[in-house]
């Protein structure tokens, strides 16, 4: 009689998290764009109520662009079609609501749809990863502080500095992390980057001391870093404590 060695059994991946992939981009770094800018804009613009349904319908509205741009991109929209309305359902809830409380956010509706059309020319050409494109999306994210600021009733002027501090730090970023992953290596993209942190080091004279002092660190980072080899982990634990710091500068100034 002989006997059959038992056969491998294969791990399955547990089926929730099969689904949480399929509706949660693996773009991380994007959340940081996200958050910050809102929680810069409720810091210096004041907490109110309208603004938690503000960020539901931000983060819902960055998640249905997502999609979008992916249906854009692949010409298959069928295929994220359950996404689409899963995300856009919030989306139109949470922002009517908003533009009902505050009709005054209307006045940025035009900027956001210049730059979401910047984004959908470089998804049809599936070339996310542009300079242009990633500036695009943040210019998207910084007028958030500017939002925030019109949801609170606020002047534009209490939050500018914020807005500045915020836009400066992630138009950095932006290049900072090519010299880093994409663009590791790339003379021009490291020149362009330490360049561009000791123009904004220069001009940190208009910010408040905390503000300024984090864009000398800032700088230092975007000289050192590229020149150690760390992982796109260790990258991304940097960008998260910049924000914080960020974040800390701003609340500070």
């Amino acid at each position: 009689m002989t006997t059959r060695a038992p056969t491998a059994v294969k791990p399955h991946r547990p089926r929730a998290r099969r689904t949480l992939r399929q509706y949660i981009p693996p773009q991380h770094g994007a959340w940081a764009m996200l958050l910050v800018p809102w929680l810069a804009g409720v810091l210096t613009a004041g907490f109110r109520w309208p603004h938690v349904p503000l960020l539901g319908a931000w983060l819902a509205g960055y998640l249905a662009s997502y999609y979008v741009f992916q249906a854009v991109k692949t010409r298959r929209p069928g295929r994220f079609r359950a996404q689409l309305v899963t995300y856009a359902i919030p989306t139109v809830l949470l922002g009517g609501l908003v533009v009902a409380l505050r009709p005054p956010v209307l006045w940025y509706a035009p900027a956001y749809a210049g730059l979401l059309a910047v984004n959908a020319a470089y998804a049809l050409r599936r070339r996310e990863r542009a300079l242009a494109n990633d500036l695009a999306s943040v210019a998207q994210s910084c007028l958030m502080v500017l939002v925030c600021a019109t949801v609170a009733g606020a002047p534009l002027d209490r939050v500018l500095p914020a807005f500045l501090a915020a836009t400066a730090y992630f138009v950095g970023t932006v290049l900072y992390v090519k010299t880093m992953i994409r663009e590791r290596g790339h003379a021009g993209y490291y020149r362009a980057s330490v360049g561009y942190h000791l123009a904004i080091l220069a001009l940190a004279a208009w910010f408040r001391a905390p503000v300024a002092i984090l864009f000398a660190g800032l700088l230092a980072r975007a000289a050192i870093f590229p020149r150690r080899r760390l992982t796109p982990k260790q990258v991304g634990i940097i960008e998260i404590v910049a924000s914080v710091l960020l974040l800390v500068a701003i609340a500070l100034g």
